[in-house]
């Protein structure tokens, strides 16, 4: 009902005494500021000026506007300012989540690149796998996040639809099988899951354990799981050992390796897709802009995995 020019007007009226002093102070006409105090009447329902000749006094119900003024366009003022802070990058805040195997590679050379552009951006950060957090950014918990998909697996999930998101690809991310070093296809240029059907296995994620099980099922079997997991060092420390073979994602190879296990191509190969989301919305934002194009250099810089040597 009461818009800040009308603020303004009323405490020009208040400090100046009349309406050609106020419109003079602000730099309007006096007929634009007698409209402007008629449309506020008009609004409020009361008389906020009596005029007395040339010069007019407040009535009472004026008074609280002309009052009101100073702390209401102060605020209005600062907001003014953060948000052009915001929209000018020195300020602002991102909250990113993404999955283990990320977070190990792409999100902490990301959070240093925005650190490095624009230092006033804060970007937190909290780990989630795809479902959890999708249904964050869904929710209004999180900004960005960065998931996968498998090129080679059935539709996504009821609750996991990318259609009101917008997403943007960071990179290919091969999955390979880990063996034991002294393991029989430990030599092999490529394994085929047909011939792991006699093999004990250890699962990860649930993602990627019902990846693992389309596999296998596409191969003829159902795979027997040993030991679940989502800690890819505890992975490779229990294929080392023997305990069981394992699908190992590239992206944990560039950060994450063990002596005592050689890591070989699935034939047919088999591949996730990372790539991060946001909300049309969002991504209007500058501070969110950033955080993905950071993300974007960031999967443009992970280098090569260094696989075990045979």
């Amino acid at each position: 009902m009461i818009d800040a020019a009308g603020l303004r007007v009323m405490k020009a009226i208040s400090d100046e005494g009349s309406f050609t002093a106020a419109a003079a102070a602000l730099g309007y006409s006096q007929p634009a500021v007698s409209q402007m105090v008629r449309r506020l009447e008009e609004k409020t329902g009361t008389a906020l000026v009596e005029r007395l000749g040339r010069s007019v006094r407040l009535t009472e119900a004026g008074q609280v506007l002309a009052r009101t003024a100073t702390p209401v366009l102060s605020a209005l003022e600062a907001a003014e300012g953060e948000v052009a802070a915001i929209a000018g990058l020195r300020a602002g805040r991102v909250r990113l989540m993404a999955f283990p195997s990320a977070s190990s590679t792409l999100v902490p050379r990301a959070l240093a690149l925005v650190k490095e552009r624009f230092p006033d951006v804060k970007v937190s950060f909290a780990e989630a796998e795809p479902p959890e957090s999708l249904a964050s950014l869904r929710a209004g918990d999180c900004d960005v996040a960065v998931a996968f998909t498998y090129d080679d697996a059935d539709p996504l999930p009821a609750g996991e639809d990318l259609d009101p998101f917008l997403t943007r690809g960071l990179l290919h991310d091969d999955v390979r099988l880990a063996v034991p070093r002294d393991h029989p296809l430990a030599a092999a240029e490529g394994v085929r899951m047909e011939e792991l059907s006699d093999a004990s296995w250890i699962a990860g994620c649930p993602r990627c354990r019902g990846h693992l099980v389309s596999l296998a099922q596409g191969a003829g079997y159902a795979p027997d799981v040993a030991f679940e997991t989502e800690d890819y060092v505890t992975v490779l420390g229990l294929v080392a050992e023997g305990l069981g073979v394992a699908l190992i994602p590239e992206l944990i190879l560039r950060s994450t390796s063990h002596p005592d296990v050689v890591t070989l191509p699935l034939l047919p190969s088999s591949r996730r897709c990372v790539f991060a989301v946001t909300t049309p919305d969002l991504q209007r934002v500058p501070a969110v802009t950033a955080t993905l194009e950071a993300l974007a250099d960031a999967a443009a810089r992970v280098p090569s995995a260094q696989h075990a040597h045979r």
